[in-house]
């Protein structure tokens, strides 16, 4: 089965977002450090692209955490690959995710993360399925709402595949 990948959202438009995102962010951390835990390996481009438009003191850590395997579901438990470096007691904390589906994961994470006690502590996400929602999740800056769509490129991958795409795109199979 070959894939073709449809243009959902251009690399203009994400550019344009991510400006968008980034004085929000800016204007709710004035004054603070900003410190952002990066999801590998999907929202490293997203973080990335954020960061370099953000104006306030930034640090990062990184956490991996996996909920697919190679294909297009999830396989419904949380395994965490790569934990954080450091504590973040204390500190503003923005987790940066690629895309929120059912909200497994990221639940799981701000679970595990809050017993921490940070000052903050606050979600981004590139892209929000709200359809495939099955756990609460609040989303404090939301890049694109979409549809229930299998998407790729701008760090979301198909098997590993098509991270490196500078838009987002749909992936349709064929025979």
């Amino acid at each position: 089965m070959a894939e073709k990948i449809e243009v959902m959202i251009s690399e203009e438009k994400l550019m344009k977002r991510i400006d968008e995102l980034a004085k929000e962010i800016n204007e709710d951390y004035a004054g603070k450090e900003l410190l952002i835990i990066c999801i590998l390996k999907g929202s490293v481009f997203f973080s990335c692209e954020l960061a370099k438009r953000l104006t306030v003191p930034v640090t990062f850590d990184f956490m991996q955490v996996s909920s697919y395997g190679d294909g297009t579901s999830t396989t419904g438990s949380i395994k965490i690959i790569k934990d954080l470096d450091g504590p973040i007691t204390g500190k503003e904390v923005l987790i940066v995710e690629d895309i929120l589906d059912s909200g497994r994961t990221l639940c799981r994470l701000l679970s595990i993360l809050s017993v921490s006690n940070p000052a903050s502590l606050r979600v981004c996400t590139l892209l929000d399925k709200p359809s495939r929602r099955e756990f609460p999740v609040d989303v404090d800056y939301n890049g694109f709402e979409i549809e229930d769509e299998f998407v790729v490129g701008f760090g979301l991958d198909y098997a590993q595949k098509y991270r490196n795409l500078p838009y987002i795109g749909i992936v349709r199979f064929e025979n």
